[in-house]
């Protein structure tokens, strides 16, 4: 059994160590699971992700309990196959999905995952990035997975619907490490209809529009949209499309924040982004690097970042090798110099 110090890392470790033992069949153990945090040991939404991929594994497991330090996760071989399960409130559905994608690298039969939950929370991927930004670019090396959103949901009551689709899938090595010229921003607003009075979606758009054009983006399109759901919310998505690559930058809405300031809050992650030579934002730098570990290639980030690090750690736990080099303009090249067998 495998050992896993997860004492410096959090959610992300875990999903991680998750996806990696179940992609190579291999028993693990977690110790010191979410050590640094304020509260330590697992947390309902990792709680989801264990029992999901005890599902899907046919794994035995031990310490599956809410304040939980120490985890054991035995897997079997992946079955595909149609699953469904409830994260309750607002647990993050895209986090959900992050410990199953790796996962279309071992399949024979496809797989599929509906989830209800949060689809648009913090700390997590909204579900416009990962139908925009992320499940493409990883298209473009073989992966075949697509997600369809059946109802929006935001925090607190989430009720949100989601289904995750994986496909047998060969992946190619990630090479990408020139993102070459920016060809267009799509602007992607969204609100709950109960806010559609007072044109949340649309003022979200036009202020991120009008901001890009005046920061001399000349392709800009914008996709306001108003969807049910059971708690008020909203949620915009920059996709960055480039020659060679896609990004993404988000902010969400929040009571006494106003849709102008949502829209200032992801261009400006945008410009920061723009004034770098990465190929990929700061969420898909750290998840890719599991992708990168299983199929080789390299990949220009924006920076070394906490999540960036916790990943490489359990990637060398399971005998691969991700070797930073830093490049002049203070971009990082992430190689995988000893891919994951």
């Amino acid at each position: 059994m495998l050992d896993v110090d997860g004492s410096a890392g959090g959610g992300q470790m875990v999903r991680t160590a998750l996806a990696l033992s179940m992609v190579t069949e291999t028993p693990i153990r977690l110790t010191n699971v979410r050590g640094s945090r304020p509260t330590p040991g697992l947390r309902p939404q990792h709680l989801a992700g264990v029992r999901v991929s005890e599902s899907v594994s046919d794994a035995t497991v031990s310490g599956v309990d809410v304040g939980a330090t120490e985890l054991t996760f035995a897997p079997d071989t992946v079955s595909g196959g149609d699953y469904q399960y409830d994260i309750g409130t607002a647990g993050s559905v895209t986090l959900l999905f992050e410990t199953l994608l790796p996962l279309a690298t071992t399949l024979d039969e496809p797989l599929s995952l509906r989830a209800t939950g949060g689809t648009d929370v913090k700390w997590s991927p909204p579900i416009a990035y990962y139908e925009r930004v992320k499940l493409p670019f990883l298209a473009r090396f073989g992966l075949d997975a697509e997600t369809t959103l059946h109802r929006s949901g935001f925090y607190p009551a989430g009720g949100g619907r989601a289904t995750l689709r994986l496909g047998p899938s060969s992946l190619s090595p990630i090479e990408c490490t020139e993102r070459g010229p920016l060809e267009r921003v799509t602007v992607h607003s969204k609100a709950s209809t109960s806010l559609e009075s007072a044109s949340v979606a649309t003022r979200q758009a036009d202020a991120a529009s009008e901001a890009l054009a005046d920061d001399g983006v000349d392709h800009v399109v914008t996709e306001p949209a108003y969807v049910p759901s059971t708690s008020p919310g909203s949620a915009l998505l920059l996709e960055a499309t480039y020659r060679e690559s896609l990004a993404g930058f988000d902010a969400l809405g929040e009571r006494g924040t106003s849709s102008e300031a949502v829209a200032e809050e992801a261009v400006k992650s945008f410009r920061t982004f723009e004034d770098t030579s990465a190929v990929v934002d700061d969420h898909l730098a750290d998840q890719l690097l599991v992708f990168l570990a299983l199929a080789g290639g390299r990949i220009r980030i924006p920076r070394v970042t906490p999540h960036v690090r916790t990943t490489i750690d359990v990637v060398e736990a399971f005998g691969g090798e991700l070797v930073c080099t830093d490049s002049p303009d203070g971009t990082v090249v992430v190689e995988a110099s000893e891919p994951i067998r």
